[in-house]
């Protein structure tokens, strides 16, 4: 039977303690973002806006050029949706061919994956944009879904080939016996089996390619093919201490990512229970 002890009273205010510790910074985001400019100025930052205005809003998505942050939007959206279901195709095949090989080949294939990991990517930036200049894929968001998908591949596979290793081969045998062919078993039994995996993919490279600055200012730099983290540049650079516009312009870029992170969270629980159960 549950006793509440002073134990318990005390943990709970730690926990809330915490929360609030890490719910302040997104308290000060949303306050700032809707104060006026007179106000964002003048008034403190602990305090809350006496009339919420949302024109920073209508300023940050009606910017143009450069600064187009819709565009920027729908680029990152488009760049980020396609990683992901590239990724999620080629890595988990990959990876289940690597985990269910008996042969020499396919550990150290695996090795290679892992070395590609632990290499930073922008060793290879010279020669990738060369090449990818070469075949014109700059300035292109199918070239960027090309590149961050080779980029992100070896990560994708050791995480899958990770999830195969610990599945047992019983419900594949069993689906062989009654007269499935190999990508039936695969696309049909296996893969449905690792939505954790999926998930887990998901959430992390769309977390990379969504955030990504670098890469997206090498290779669209200039282009119309913004990402957002490049118009947002592109926009915090045009203001001096417009603080209000700013913290909109974050909030504007957190919201998409948020939302495919809890709907992905989501997935990841009820796959894994599902395949518990199974």
């Amino acid at each position: 039977m549950f006793r509440y002890t002073k134990l318990t009273a005390v943990r709970e205010v730690g926990f809330w303690l915490l929360a609030i510790v890490f719910l302040a910074p997104f308290y000060f985001l949303i306050t700032t973002a809707l104060k006026s400019d007179r106000e964002a100025i003048t008034s403190s930052t602990l305090a809350p806006p006496t009339s919420p205005d949302f024109s920073n809003f209508t300023k940050v998505l009606s910017a143009t050029g450069n600064s187009n942050v819709v565009m920027g939007l729908i680029n990152s959206v488009i760049i980020t949706a396609g990683c992901i279901v590239l990724l999620i195709l080629l890595g988990s095949l990959t990876g289940y061919v690597i985990s269910r090989s008996t042969r020499r080949w396919s550990r150290w294939v695996f090795y290679l994956f892992l070395i590609a990991i632990v290499l930073p990517t922008q060793l290879g930036t010279v020669p990738l944009y060369i090449g990818a200049r070469a075949v014109g894929l700059t300035g292109s968001v199918w070239g960027m879904i090309l590149l961050f998908t080779g980029m992100l591949l070896p990560l994708a596979i050791f995480l899958y080939a990770g999830f195969f290793r610990s599945l047992g081969m019983e419900y594949e045998e069993a689906a062989a016996i009654d007269g499935a062919s190999r990508t039936q078993i695969f696309f049909r039994i296996v893969l449905p089996l690792m939505a954790p995996a999926t998930g887990t993919v998901a959430v992390l490279a769309g977390l990379i390619v969504w955030n990504d600055f670098f890469t997206s200012l090498i290779f669209l730099g200039g282009s119309a093919n913004q990402t957002l983290p490049v118009a947002m540049y592109y926009y915090i650079g045009s203001l001096v201490s417009s603080w209000n516009q700013i913290f909109a312009i974050v909030i504007v870029s957190m919201i998409p990512i948020l939302a495919f992170f809890l709907f992905a969270q989501k997935k990841f629980m009820q796959g894994f229970a599902g395949g518990l159960k199974g």
